[in-house]
């Protein structure tokens, strides 16, 4: 009877003892369990930090590479821009030596041809007094020399304004150099004498007639 009962408390014991083993056993694998699922959440944490970072160093990359482009057409806008003022520029200058180097032709003819006005004007009173004479050969010489003259300044772009007496007084075209009575009530503002003979060379009037108004 007492082995019996010896028999059924060792194998109380034994179950007693396998029931803490299971238990020992369950718990190291929940154990177990638990950091493997908080290894893997660490390692999927990893994952989605270095993922993020690779984006981020990506947009980085990204941002840098467009900054460089951005600089390098900035710097060639501003090249262009450089480029075109000095050629806007360069063409100025010609236009301006150009326009000056006429200019200077035209001065240096204008002086001249200037020069030249009062040769004409003693022409002029030579064969007003020569018209006088009765010596046709001195008039027909001194006429033929006032012609020639007179033909080359012409073909410079020498012209005499046609300016008569009878014509309306303009400040703009006439040079007053006195006033007198009027002859008639119709020649007053009116050119009554044209004293000195007035000139254009090309467009431009290099001297205005000297005139006597009518008051």
């Amino acid at each position: 009877m007492k082995k019996e009962q010896d028999i059924i408390k060792d194998t109380d014991k034994n179950e007693k003892v396998q029931e803490s083993s299971k238990a020992s056993n369950t718990s190291n694998d929940e154990t177990s369990k638990e950091q493997s699922e908080e290894n893997h959440e660490g390692t999927a944490l990893d994952e989605q930090d270095i993922s993020e970072e690779k984006s981020t160093n990506k947009d980085k990359e990204e941002k840098e590479e467009l900054s460089e482009t951005e600089k390098l057409q900035l710097a060639l806008d501003t090249e262009k821009d450089k480029h075109l003022r000095l050629f806007a520029e360069f063409e100025n200058y010609k236009r301006r030596t150009s326009k000056e180097r006429l200019e200077l032709f035209k001065t240096a003819g204008q002086e001249v041809i200037q020069s030249l006005l009062p040769v004409l004007d003693d022409f002029d009173r030579a064969i007003k007094e020569l018209e006088k004479s009765t010596d046709k050969d001195s008039f027909s010489g001194v006429e033929l020399i006032n012609n020639k003259l007179r033909e080359t300044l012409k073909s410079k772009g020498l012209e005499p304004m046609n300016v008569k007496a009878g014509d309306v007084f303009d400040a703009d075209l006439h040079e007053a150099i006195t006033q007198i009575s009027a002859p008639s009530e119709d020649m007053k503002g009116k050119i009554i004498d044209v004293v000195e003979r007035g000139y254009t060379l090309g467009d431009k009037i290099i001297r205005y007639p000297k005139v006597v108004t009518g008051k």
